[in-house]
């Protein structure tokens, strides 16, 4: 069913006068409300046919929190309803215009007007976030932010919220490309996606580009860059927090951001007396950084000295692990299990060779290519425990002993995460570089072996060749 300009609704208390926009949720129609004499905007989701019950949920979501909500910078809900297989939602039309319509027009913010969205924005994340459960609308952007005639500003279209946090994932991904948080690619949308999105869409306003096309430095816009001088230093040390990728360090909220523009004025980047400046925290950090390193080289540097130590230490003693019984397997079993193995390696073979590198350049596209090369490191460690692995399981089923040494390495890994979790609690990743040399050396300790008994194998041949 197609909505006209004059079409009544609800038994004719709505008269539609005209069309405001569509969406990828519905269409947002304009109409008088004969029974209030005023204009409202309606939303029509069309139900009937739909090929996914996710747009009818989405639109009944949007209609129910909507009615929970009462700020003077959201549009308040009238009614809702269902006719001839479409649903419609009614609220208050928010006179003004959208900054989706002046960015299409080329028109620009100054840095007050910047300044009153941030605070208008920061009223109704307060707002939002502050609900229980915390409401998230996971697409703020130019079009779905209104100018009004006073300069003040409203956030409209809950067609994308949530408002229930599923810590356990599989929320789907909603969202404009360029505003929405790293962590929404993944499902994962938190109150300080939103924060993402207003910083996104201020910067928008300030330059007059869309943020995919704004200087970036690794996965966060270079805001400074981007802004070229044209904003004070409080200004762009605020968009920078609201822009972090890692939503763990970005700003949860921006009200404490512009105290700071207020007291500091954005007059001076010097940092206020008694505190330390940003960049004397980057320098203790890189220092302590440094000097964990030179700790752990430190420590592999004993381990080797004391693994080197016990190995003179077994052959003088004569120490043999070979010559413990080790049984495999017979026989069809054998067969089996070599048969699985094999498949096990293709498998790991494709996946690491293939389908990895595919989605990390497919994920390069909208993240950068710092995504890749820092992912490659890790890419090629999984390929290498994944070979040690199968190795160690065929060199079992076989009946041969593990290459001497395997224990004590294990061992002195175990030892070496266990001293660094000690040393640095609280962390949640520990990477131990010393475990990557533990893995090439038993590598190589097995294509050793591995050589040495093909070439032991065909000595009889040889010799009876003779």
């Amino acid at each position: 069913m197609s909505t006209e300009p004059s079409q009544a609704l609800r038994d004719g208390r709505y008269v539609v006068t005209r069309a405001l926009g569509e969406g990828a949720q519905g269409h947002t129609l304009e109409a008088v409300d004969k029974r209030l004499g005023k204009l409202v905007a309606i939303k029509r989701f069309q139900i009937r046919g739909a090929t996914s019950w996710k747009g009818v949920e989405l639109a009944e979501r949007e209609a129910r929190v909507l009615a929970s909500l009462s700020h003077p910078s959201l549009p308040a809900y009238l009614d809702h309803f269902e006719e001839d297989g479409a649903l419609f939602l009614v609220m208050e039309k928010i006179d003004g215009e959208s900054l989706g319509a002046m960015r299409r027009r080329r028109a620009v913010l100054g840095r007050d007007e910047i300044v009153r969205f941030l605070r208008d924005a920061s009223g109704v994340l307060d707002y939002l976030h502050g609900r229980a459960p915390p409401v998230i609308h996971r697409d703020i952007k130019p079009n779905n932010v209104i100018r009004r005639p006073d300069g003040s500003f409203a956030i409209v279209d809950f067609g994308a919220v949530r408002d229930r946090l599923r810590p356990e994932g599989g929320s789907t991904v909603v969202g404009t490309f360029g505003y929405m948080a790293p962590e929404q690619f993944q499902g994962r949308a938190l109150p300080a996606s939103d924060v993402y999105a207003v910083g996104a869409t201020a910067l928008c306003l300030l330059t007059g580009e869309e943020p995919e096309n704004l200087p970036h430095r690794g996965l966060a816009i270079d805001v400074a860059a981007a802004l070229g001088g044209r904003a004070d230093p409080g200004l762009v040390r605020a968009l920078s927090a609201m822009l972090e990728p890692d939503p763990e360090r970005r700003a949860a909220r921006i009200a404490p951001l512009l105290a700071e523009l207020d007291a500091g004025g954005g007059a001076s980047e010097r940092p206020r007396a008694g505190r330390p400046s940003e960049r004397d925290a980057r320098t203790a950090y890189r220092d302590a950084r440094k000097a964990e390193r030179e700790a752990r080289k430190a420590y592999r540097d004993a381990r080797k000295a004391e693994r080197r130590a016990r190995k003179e230490d077994r052959r003088g003693r004569g120490h043999d692990e070979a010559a413990a019984p080790w049984r495999g397997l017979d026989g069809l079993p054998l067969a089996g299990a070599l048969f699985g193995l094999t498949v096990a390696r293709i498998a790991v073979g494709l996946a690491l060779g293939v389908v990895v590198p595919t989605v990390l350049t497919l994920l390069s596209l909208v993240f950068g290519r710092v995504l890749r090369e820092q992912a490659a490191p890790s890419v090629r460690r999984a390929g290498r425990v994944a070979e040690l692995a199968l190795r160690r399981a065929t060199r079992a089923v076989r009946g041969r002993p593990p290459p001497a040494g395997a224990a004590q390495r294990e061992q002195g890994a175990a030892a070496r995460v266990r001293v660094e979790d000690q040393e640095a609690p609280g962390r949640s990743r520990i990477h131990d570089e010393g475990a990557d040399e533990a893995l090439d050396e038993e590598l190589d300790e097995l294509e050793a072996d591995g050589r040495t008994r093909s070439a032991a194998a065909s000595r009889p041949s040889r010799t009876g060749g003779r």
